[in-house]
């Protein structure tokens, strides 16, 4: 099966723009989501470059983030480009536990290879093996209690398309 970024798009603005005004746009510089303005009716997750695993990881961010986040751009969240200490690393790895553990959720859902992200060329790109723990410690969790209603949802969406009548099965989550 393809893994084409318009897939993606199309899956999901059927899904959530009715649902929660929430569009999925393809291909800017860099990632970005934008709330719903005088110019713009729906919310936009934007993702960049065209790359699947980008748009996964935009909608896993917009997965985690509560009513009042998606009401604010990139959800209010810090963001520091590549060059990042070593300590503004493990609090960046701190908040990303939960985006790329469902990251990952969503790329087994579409048959598609997860890789961990430490965003950070300056420290060798490379995320700390206590970070890996740490995420597939969340989507143990997240497997076993449920995820959050828009997550689910997506993954639903995604397993339909892209793996009928193949559920996820938590031995394939290993380090």
């Amino acid at each position: 099966m393809s893994h084409t970024p318009d897939t993606l798009v199309t899956l999901f603005n059927q899904t959530f723009i009715p649902s929660h005004n929430t569009q999925l746009i393809c291909c800017e510089e860099e990632p970005v989501y934008r709330p719903a303005d005088e110019n713009h009716p729906h919310h936009r997750i934007i993702f960049a470059h065209g790359f699947f695993a980008s748009a996964l990881h935009e909608i896993s961010h917009w997965c985690v983030a509560g009513k009042e986040r998606r009401l604010l751009e990139d959800f209010g969240y810090w963001y520091e480009p590549d060059g990042r200490s070593e300590q503004r690393q493990a609090e960046f790895e701190r908040v990303e536990i939960k985006p790329q553990a469902l990251e990952w959720i969503f790329s087994e859902s579409a048959d598609f290879t997860f890789h961990f992200s430490a965003d950070n060329i300056a420290l060798n790109n490379q995320p700390s093996e206590p970070f890996k723990q740490a995420v597939l410690e969340q989507v143990q969790e997240y497997l076993e209690k449920g995820l959050p209603r828009r997550a689910q949802i997506w993954s639903d969406v995604l397993l339909k398309h892209y793996r009928p009548n193949k559920p996820l099965d938590k031995k394939v989550f290993a380090l």
